[in-house]
């Protein structure tokens, strides 16, 4: 189960004054490409699943490509909870998945595929993935106070939004210590309703 304080950053003023009290705490900047599938019939989205993966490349770091089923999710008050499983993935292959998504559940050594199989029925006749798209995400990470947090500047075809994230073991705790911080600095915020995923299949950015 990840549990995440999420909050949304009012707009990119807000962003800015964040990074930059932050700055002293910065320990890198992800710039992440998030490519979603679900089935042809919807098999996973009808039963809150997502079907993710994500390119992932840092200054200093190894690019990264990762495959992630997440399951059941519940975001309430700033604070989202669900089901999260990962595994690296070869990243020629996943670029051949978009353009050929039926390439993903050819996958076998991939648990996170035998699990979509299984459980949501894709694989046989009639019953493959489609490509849904996605959007790229610039992540600035801070070690800030004992905890990790996660400031993002997701960027969509219809806009851009901004958010704070920290996976947390005591979500209450950790989300009044970044209550108080963006308050004592003047950074508007409110507590982020939906997922990123859910933006993107809306296709406007939240009110």
């Amino acid at each position: 189960m990840e549990v995440e304080v999420k909050l949304r950053l009012l707009d990119s003023v807000s962003h800015e004054k964040l990074c930059s009290f932050l700055s002293p705490f910065h320990t890198k900047t992800l710039i992440q490409e998030n490519i979603f599938f679900d089935g042809s019939n919807s098999e996973l989205s009808s039963n809150l699943a997502i079907l993710r993966v994500r390119f992932s490349r840092a200054n200093g770091h190894n690019p990264q490509t990762i495959l992630s089923l997440k399951a059941k999710p519940v975001i309430s008050d700033g604070i989202s909870r669900m089901e999260e499983v990962e595994e690296p993935l070869d990243p020629t292959l996943a670029r051949a998945c978009i353009a050929e998504p039926w390439r993903l559940l050819s996958v076998d050594s991939s648990a996170i595929i035998r699990r979509v199989k299984e459980e949501f029925g894709l694989g046989g006749r009639g019953k493959g993935l489609v490509c849904l798209g996605g959007f790229r995400n610039v992540r600035a990470v801070y070690e800030w106070q004992g905890l990790k947090l996660e400031v993002d500047e997701t960027n969509y075809d219809f806009g851009t939004c901004y958010e704070v994230e920290c996976e947390s073991d005591d979500p209450e705790r950790d989300k009044r210590l970044i209550e108080k911080l963006l308050e004592e600095n003047g950074i508007g915020f409110s507590y982020s309703e939906t997922s990123k995923f859910t933006v993107f299949r809306s296709g406007k950015l939240p009110s």
